[in-house]
């Protein structure tokens, strides 16, 4: 048999079959068809990504940095913990606890870095000076003594409840994130909120031999700090510090007078109160949800004192329903935005004097008492 030349078929086979011999390197093997991603291993792949980020820089990936590659992946995390179904495909991939109920703390992240509600967003956009933070202490360089290692928490479920505990208070508005006042306030029993995640002081042991100088002079102490993704560290005091300084965190506190011992290098300004008139006159006590809403820079027992004497109270006692402390804010500013955000609530009415001169009391407010806790919670939350 010939080909259309005239050369013999069996030559050609020849020909072709000592190329192909020769072919040491492959060049001239088919290429194997790439075997196509599927939706699992993309979604491994993104992952994996993450959990590199978290190795490299020892924390996660934030999904508000101005950094654009550091927010795709924040961005990316949010959305697999947003999804059963992808925790449960990447839980074998998980060798940095990233995916555990405790690091699914939503709601104290939206709590936390959420949008302002409509209430109150515009408001207190127009005011950037409402506090100023610049005093604050920032490393411009991470120290490795900050990032020291964490390792897995061999007792979590002792703690498991005091995290679940912490989140109820903080959706019950009973604590909230404030400005950390630095390493001397670190204390025992404390939980400080490091980029979304919650951190718990357990215990400060005493110095080991031979420890090193801190700033003050004093020997360094260890920490035993629970993470709430159920991990452990026994990091230094100053190094908790710095840590939450560089990632501007918060410490968690009780909206009480009784935490001025926590924030001991912050300056009190304040108080926004809410009170409830004990009026007998029908035409006051009549009225449902009716409080005097405003603010004082002394404590609100001594702005209350004679109340019944007053045109402001209306003549008559009136009861604390809440106090919230403030903190290096300015009180012009601050007495301003209540009144703004509860301006469509404000009640028009009269108080007589016995001279038979009337006055109009200006921070009276018709309004649920859930709604107004909500929107001061939004307030306070934001100038602090």
């Amino acid at each position: 048999m010939s080909n259309e030349d005239g050369a013999p078929q069996s030559d050609l086979d020849a020909a072709f079959a000592a190329i192909f011999d020769s072919d040491v390197d492959g060049l001239l093997d088919t290429p194997e068809k790439p075997k196509q991603l599927t939706a699992d291993d993309r979604l491994e792949r993104a992952f994996l990504e993450v959990i590199e980020f978290v190795q490299i820089h020892g924390r996660e990936p934030s999904a508000d940095t101005r950094d654009i590659s550091e927010r795709k992946l924040g961005a990316r995390l949010v959305g697999i913990r947003g999804s059963d179904a992808k925790i449960t495909a990447l839980e074998h991939l998980d060798s940095e606890g990233l995916l555990s109920k405790q690091t699914q703390a939503g709601s104290v992240e939206e709590l936390l870095t959420g949008e302002p509600d409509d209430v109150l967003g515009d408001l207190l956009a127009e005011n950037d000076d409402l506090f100023d933070l610049s005093a604050l202490p920032r490393a411009s360089v991470k120290s490795p003594e900050s990032r020291a290692n964490r390792v897995k928490a061999q007792e979590f479920d002792q703690f498991r409840p005091l995290f679940a505990r912490q989140h109820e208070l903080l959706r019950a508005g009973e604590v909230v994130p404030r400005r950390f006042a630095g390493e001397s306030t670190i204390k025992v029993g404390n939980f400080y909120l490091i980029r979304g995640m919650l951190a718990y002081v357990a215990a400060i042991f005493e110095p080991e031999p031979n420890a090193g100088k801190a700033a003050d002079g004093e020997p360094k102490r260890r920490l035993h700090v629970i993470f709430e993704n159920g991990t452990e560290s026994r990091m230094y005091v100053q190094s908790l510090a710095v840590r939450i300084y560089e990632e501007e965190g918060q410490v968690l506190a009780k909206r009480t007078l009784e935490t001025a011992d926590i924030f001991a290098e912050d300056k009190g300004t304040g108080h926004i109160y809410v009170l409830r008139s004990l009026s007998d006159d029908p035409e006051i006590s009549s009225i449902d949800n009716l409080y005097k809403i405003g603010f004082t820079t002394t404590s609100v027992e001594q702005r209350i004192k004679g109340a019944q004497d007053s045109a402001t109270y209306l003549f008559a006692p009136v009861e604390i329903v809440a106090d919230y402390q403030l903190f290096n804010v300015q009180p012009s500013i601050v007495e301003q935005k209540v009144h703004a955000a509860f301006a469509q609530f404000r009640l028009e009415i009269e108080a007589h004097e016995a001279g038979g001169k009337d006055s109009h009391p200006s921070e009276w407010f018709v309004c649920e008492l859930e709604q107004i806790d909500q929107i001061l919670d939004e307030l306070f939350r934001q100038v602090q």
